[in-house]
């Protein structure tokens, strides 16, 4: 069974950092693509950042330079460091994985629960 399970996410000052994890299970970790969406209230479900097995990255325009992703194969953990984050970061982030390289589209074939992050002014 195919497992993904964000955390780390939580309340922060606008310019605060915080660091997600997605620890997965049920598949082969190191051959997949794997990474991070977010939807915000209201809105519609956007890539943030992506890696593919070769070390790939996607990031989306708003994040660019603020968000790292970084992949431990060895862990079968995905993670986003996020820094200077602003309150249009304020989402639930999710994690998803799959066999192709899609970048930020969201055609993955799987999908785990989100963690919530929210960001004060």
């Amino acid at each position: 069974e195919v497992q993904l399970q964000a955390s780390g996410g939580g309340l922060v000052q606008a310019g605060g950092s915080l660091k997600l994890s997605c620890a997965a299970s049920g598949f082969a970790f190191d051959d997949y693509s794997i990474g991070w969406f977010r939807q915000a209230p209201g809105k519609e479900r956007e890539g943030v950042s992506c890696t593919s097995a070769d070390g790939t990255t996607y990031y989306a325009d708003s994040v660019k330079g603020r968000f790292t992703i970084s992949r431990d194969n060895a862990k079968n953990t995905l993670y986003l460091q996020m820094n200077a984050l602003k309150p249009e970061d304020t989402a639930v982030y999710s994690c998803a994985g799959g066999p192709k390289w899609v970048a930020g589209r969201d055609e993955y074939d799987y999908w785990g629960q989100g963690t919530e992050v929210t960001v004060s002014s």
